[in-house]
């Protein structure tokens, strides 16, 4: 067997090995939601014949052509019975593009699409898009909003670090066909931007995160709120704060609105990641809030502290000590399948319900914003408890 045939024989094994590998849920869980023991998405998923040049006499001893460095920051949508990811594939170039992977079962098996999504450019070509939020809306559409990264021509002479960043706008209504939108106006830079599912009073509603520039928050207080009027032309020009900014918290440096929300009885429900300065960096996370059906803008709950963290392997990769989740997928029976990132580098899933996410948003103490308020309702969760246990004996 030649060289060749022996590496293609190999590499197809380990590929189909790795794609069909079960999922299992690990052993622990707090009862908010169940993690699982294998990454769903990695670079070594993406296809061998995006990486590799197949044809023995332009490529006889089997290298890699097209490098692949990380698979993360999907969205996700349920489509025609299957489980589906829009990823943010990342070449080794550093440059970001979009690709879907589909499962039958949201937990493993998730093969790659054939073909990478192609996004139309417009008149103001971008170096880099990623993380896209998918959102169903009632109108028919399925609309994807993601980061559009550019160089800032402002910067001084030899400093190739300054971005400035906008929110792009494609749909489709068949996941193959994608109309490219103008990208949405604002006097801020937008790197979040999510679309919500339902009209608002007749109007499109966005969540977004303005910032002052492409790192730093700066004045922008936290997660807003803006309506518009025509999505084919989206101008931001008023908006509100739903989920504000403090000090000292899981997301005092900024927060963003992850997936669209999840509609329940209760409320809507959103998942959101918050960033914090440490010693090692900075440190994302992610956190739920429910906001009022009757006005999506007013929050009627947020509970203290973070949902989920990175744990073990999940703390390292491009950019350690990092979750990013904006994509999940709610179940008609109610199962939600969380889908999130670490540190940059690779796909996860944990599931829950709609039943406890509810439930630990309505139950879950608030942050009080100082260690006296957080000791008291520690205090009064130890008294409730050694109340029943002293009953019982």
């Amino acid at each position: 067997m030649s060289l060749f045939n022996y590496r293609m024989q190999k590499l197809k094994e380990d590929h189909e090995a790795l794609i069909g590998k079960k999922n299992h849920p690990t052993e622990n869980s707090n009862g908010w939601y169940q993690r699982y023991e294998n990454p769903v998405l990695t670079a070594a998923h993406t296809p061998l014949f995006w990486r590799y040049d197949l044809n023995p006499e332009t490529n006889p001893l089997l290298m890699e052509r097209i490098g692949i460095n990380a698979t993360m920051n999907a969205g996700a949508i349920k489509w025609q019975g299957k489980y589906l990811m829009m990823v943010r594939v990342e070449g080794v170039d550093r440059k970001s593009f979009f690709a879907i992977a589909e499962s039958p079962n949201g937990i493993d098996h998730f093969r790659f699409w054939d073909y990478p999504v192609a996004i139309p450019e417009n008149d103001d070509p971008a170096t880099n898009l990623y993380d896209m939020r998918l959102t169903l809306h009632e109108d028919g559409w399925i609309y994807g909003i993601f980061c559009v990264e550019r160089f800032d021509e402002t910067a001084e002479q030899g400093d190739l670090s300054k971005a400035k960043a906008s929110a792009g706008i494609v749909r489709t209504k068949d996941l193959v066909s994608w109309e490219r939108l103008p990208d949405i106006q604002s006097k801020s830079q937008q790197r979040n931007v999510v679309l919500h599912p339902e009209f608002v009073n007749g109007q499109y509603a966005l969540y977004t995160r303005p910032q002052d520039g492409f790192i730093n928050a700066g004045n922008g207080l936290g997660i807003g709120w803006a309506l518009i009027d025509d999505i084919t032309h989206a101008v931001i020009t008023k908006e509100k704060i739903v989920d504000r900014r403090f000090y000292h918290t899981i997301k005092e440096l900024k927060n963003g609105e992850g997936p669209a929300p999840i509609k329940t009885p209760q409320g809507w429900l959103h998942l959101a990641h918050g960033v914090r300065a440490c010693a090692a960096g900075l440190r994302y996370v992610l956190y739920l809030y429910m906001t009022s059906l009757e006005d999506p803008s007013q929050l009627i709950a947020s509970p203290g502290g973070y949902f989920m963290a990175p744990e073990g392997e999940e703390r390292i990769g491009d950019v350690s000590n990092v979750l990013f989740g904006n994509g999940w997928i709610a179940d008609d029976d109610g199962k939600v399948f969380i889908y999130y990132a670490s540190s940059d580098t690779r796909m996860h899933v944990a599931t829950s319900t709609v039943e406890q996410l509810v439930d630990y948003c309505l139950h879950t103490p608030e942050d009080g914003l100082t260690t006296f308020a957080s000791v008291y309702a520690l205090k009064r969760l130890i008294d409730g408890n050694l109340r029943l246990l002293n009953e019982k004996e």
